[in-house]
């Protein structure tokens, strides 16, 4: 059986390819238009293209950003998409980005209802030119992106031009080509730099080049040992990405970014190995090794359901939590199925058992977080059981709130094992006695629960925490209310949802 999602994406393709030539003539209409606005100025030095975003590029976008989530049609995506159509204006000097800029908006000096803005001889063009120019990208670095709409006879579309010039179109493409597909599995020996250009030549060769960085590895004496398992880890994942990104497009015909992922199954692949010596590390990198040489000759069909052996069981309250959301998503959410059936093909064996065995993994990276030793400090064994329990089901709630496969990255876990740091802390700090935690603990998971949901810019309902806070006025948790809410407090009843960061400082707590 297919995934849902593959019949919505192909409505959506369908949908972009019966509009192909029109879009086409709407996209020279507008590399016309901004060629005439900078007539006056143009020497020579200044260039207007356009392009219509393709079918594979759409297909990876939908994807990406869980379109096929948000819009109940092909066509409310095509209607919608930002960049459907991309202008961009070529510039010789990054300064001249600036000086092309303020010239827009000197000419489109006109604004409508909407925010956008026109010039008065062509009201079918605007521009968003209230936004802070030039933006800041994930990367750090700068680029002019303004979004625009276009009012045809037959309808409105979106597009996106950019100001470039000729050093930021060789970035973008340089980034793009190179340093975007890489920029996680830099390393810092030069002889795995050098042999990687070997590897993606011919991922069928992969045992032997492997071998040799592993031959290498282990004769190395100058390096930290920890810092050069830590560059295998990260090299090995770099080679599941390769491999795995490459069968994607034979098997669909396009390709996602899935470094991040990769990185978690690595990760997996050690810690329930019980590589913790030199001797079962390296078995660990053989068996890896041998396997991922294997998967490298063989087809992986990506669009097909992923399917169990048997029932799966979960051993406590938090991995029936966490695993039942994950088996409701497996076949519907891209991501997911992606993230399991790379797992389950370098996991030779039993699907269930590899299920299991990665809810355990997942459970035990918040449940080994030293922290927690503490809690027994001040509590009896019954007791300290009950609020570890507690703690842990509140980071189940929050995962199925997050609703991401971020949850599972590395540094995401990270980030959520500070916040349970924090929280022991605080009921270390506050809390003397079993009754007294019975009597606030709704409160304090609560707040654990905004900073968990904080941590991937999630919101929450402004009832949760407008009851949290009648709650403290109630109890004596040593919490006080923050002058912060006074801003938002003739606003909360008009709000359905509020930023999980901005609820967590009406308190004052440290979490």
């Amino acid at each position: 059986m297919e995934l849902k999602m593959f019949n919505f994406i192909e409505e959506v393709i369908d949908n972009l390819e019966e509009l192909k030539d029109e879009l086409q003539n709407d996209a020279k209409d507008l590399a016309i238009y901004f060629e005439d606005l900078l007539e006056n100025i143009n020497d020579g030095d200044i260039s207007v293209n356009s392009r219509v975003k393709s079918s594979s590029s759409l297909r990876e976008k939908i994807i990406r950003n869980n379109y096929y989530k948000k819009y109940k049609s092909g066509e409310d995506i095509i209607l919608n998409l930002s960049d459907l159509i991309g202008v961009r204006i070529e510039c010789r000097f990054i300064e001249d980005e600036m000086k092309i800029y303020k010239l827009l908006k000197k000419i489109f000096n006109k604004k409508d209802t909407n925010g956008y803005h026109y010039n008065s001889l062509n009201k079918n063009i605007k521009l968003e030119l209230s936004s802070k120019q030039p933006q800041e990208q994930k990367n750090g670095f700068e680029i002019f992106r303004i979004d625009g709409i276009y009012e045809t006879n037959h309808r409105t579309i979106k597009f996106e031009l950019q100001i470039k010039s000729l050093v930021n179109i060789f970035w973008g493409e340089l980034e793009h080509k190179i340093i975007y597909k890489n920029n996680n599995y830099r390393l810092a020996d030069g002889f795995l730099k050098e042999l990687m250009g070997s590897i993606k030549k011919n991922l069928a060769m992969i045992d032997n080049q492997l071998l040799m960085i592993y031959n290498q590895f282990k004769d190395t004496n100058s390096i930290d040992p920890m810092i050069r398992k830590s560059q295998l880890e990260v090299f090995l994942s770099k080679i599941i990405y390769e491999i795995f990104s490459a069968k994607m497009k034979d098997s669909i015909g396009f390709g996602v970014d899935f470094k991040k992922s990769c990185d978690t199954i690595m990760k997996y692949i050690f810690r329930t190995s019980n590589a913790e010596n030199l001797e079962e590390y390296n078995k660990t990198i053989l068996k890896t090794i041998d396997r991922l040489n294997s998967i490298s000759k063989n087809h992986v069909n990506f669009n097909k359901e992923i399917e169990f052996e048997r029932d799966i069981h979960f051993e406590d309250d938090f991995s029936n939590k966490i695993g039942s959301i994950l088996l409701s998503l497996i076949n519907s959410e891209f991501q997911w199925n992606l993230f399991f059936r790379i797992l389950f093909e370098i996991e030779l064996g039993n699907n269930a058992e590899d299920f299991e065995t990665f809810i355990n993994f997942i459970r035990n990276r918040f449940y080994e977080n030293n922290s927690f030793y503490k809690l027994q400090e001040v509590f009896n064994e019954e007791e300290f059981i009950n609020i570890q329990n507690s703690i842990m089901l509140t980071i189940a709630d929050s995962f199925e709130a997050v609703d991401s496969i971020e949850f599972i990255y590395d540094d995401k876990i990270e980030e959520v094992n500070e916040a349970i740091s924090s929280f022991i802390d605080f009921i270390c700090e506050n809390i003397d006695t079993y009754e007294e935690w019975i009597k606030t603990n709704n409160v304090g998971l609560n707040l654990l629960y905004y900073k968990v949901l904080s941590i991937f810019n999630c919101k929450i309902e402004t009832y949760r925490v407008k009851d949290i806070i009648e709650e403290i006025k109630e109890c004596n948790l040593k919490i006080e209310i923050s002058k912060s809410i006074f801003k938002y407090i003739d606003k909360l009843d008009d709000m359905d949802r509020i930023k999980a960061e901005e609820a967590i400082k009406f308190f004052k707590v440290d979490l």
